[in-house]
């Protein structure tokens, strides 16, 4: 099953977007009103045709394991993608700072460096190996948000990527409970949330993809198909926080049905 985009797809994913990863905009956009850029740095670059350098932060989703190269991971996809949408003279180059199986503690190890780097955004892909690990919930929540404040205060735009929807998690007692404390953790701070467990869920419902060409045999990662999916509905959301795409009235109700259609 092939999924290249269309420009009624194009449309359908920003508006899923907005209603699940962008709870704000798309209220925004339910009011009639001007949509709050929740990516400040990045609409600022943008605005002014700087480069941007966005870090996708995580563990083995963000490597790209599953993939059957480099190129189709979704850090690399993402890349693609945002080349394709925005103006030429923009320049946007997606560092891939994925390291398989670490959990919180290990992310925040390596956080320094991450900020470091000095990106304007990072996509922080969190939340999968903590459960399969036993990390306990409430270090996992204070640890996450440790490192929120700390990107904050660098000046970094801040993007956070739940887990999955896959049956090695849907085995382990507790684990919704992870993603409903990114999703928390997001309206805490005005986080964008990428609300990878409902964007799942809406490709099987809607056959955009099968469950084999969507995930790998270990049913735990995605794969190139399922990369390339997460990689647009990411750039959708980027352009719809960051203000170059408008928040559209009614966008929670028209996604729902545009989704059934990708």
């Amino acid at each position: 099953m092939g999924f290249g985009i269309s420009h009624r797809g194009r449309i359908a994913a920003i508006l899923f977007a907005a209603a699940f990863g962008a709870v704000t905009v798309a209220r925004a956009g339910q009011e009639g009103g001007p949509a709050p850029v929740a990516l400040p740095h990045v609409a600022r670059l943008l605005g002014q045709g700087a480069p941007l350098v966005i870090i996708a932060f995580g563990s083995s989703s963000t490597e790209g394991v599953g993939a059957t190269s480099r190129a189709t991971t979704y850090p690399s996809r993402l890349q693609t993608e945002l080349r394709a949408a925005l103006p030429a003279r923009s320049s946007v180059n997606v560092l891939n700072r994925g390291v398989g199986g670490e959990d919180a503690d290990d992310m925040m190890r390596r956080l320094p460096k991450i900020i470091a780097e000095l990106p304007g955004l990072v996509i922080w892909q969190t939340g999968s190996n903590d459960p399969l690990k036993g990390v306990p919930l409430e270090r996992f929540i204070r640890e996450t948000r440790r490192g929120i404040e700390a990107m904050r205060r660098a000046g970094i735009d801040v993007m956070l990527m739940e887990p999955q929807d896959c049956r090695v998690l849907q085995a382990v007692s507790g684990s919704l409970l992870y993603r409903d404390a990114i999703r928390s953790l997001g309206a805490e701070f005005g986080v964008p949330v990428i609300r990878r467990f409902d964007l799942m869920r809406e490709w099987r419902i809607g056959r955009t993809l099968t469950e084999a060409h969507l995930m790998s045999p270990d049913a735990l990662h995605m794969t190139d198909g399922g990369y390339a999916l997460l990689a647009r509905a990411v750039s959708d959301q980027i352009l719809v926080a960051s203000g170059r795409v408008p928040a559209v009235p009614g966008a929670l109700v028209a996604a729902k049905d545009a989704a059934q259609r990708l």
